[in-house]
């Protein structure tokens, strides 16, 4: 069950990574590592809540789900957020795939 509960936090930070990523702009950057640090926010929010809460580790505890998305949306947030701020507004390309025009 404990690898399970793992896998499901996992499971959760790339749907909430990949939800997050389309609604904030990337400026450019690779979604991949967006997902990675969405996961990263999931599993360790989910672990604070499991040892806050004395909850076992399992795949069908709705509150450390709930607490995973939490974590990986925030994660993806401020990833994005300090990732901006270090790029250059002034030449940046925008990736053809994110682009406005919907090709």
């Amino acid at each position: 069950m404990f690898i399970a509960g793992i896998v499901s936090w996992i499971a959760v930070g790339l749907l909430v990574g990949f939800i997050v990523s389309k609604f904030l702009d990337l400026h450019g950057d690779d979604p991949r590592l967006g997902f990675a640090v969405a996961v990263g926010g999931a599993i360790v929010s989910a672990f604070f809540y499991t040892i806050i809460s004395g909850a076992t580790v399992s795949p069908w505890n709705l509150w450390s789900l709930l607490f995973a998305s939490i974590g990986a949306g925030v994660g993806v947030a401020a990833w994005h957020l300090v990732r901006s701020r270090s790029i250059s507004h002034e030449s940046h390309t925008r990736r053809s795939s994110y682009s406005s025009t919907g090709r």
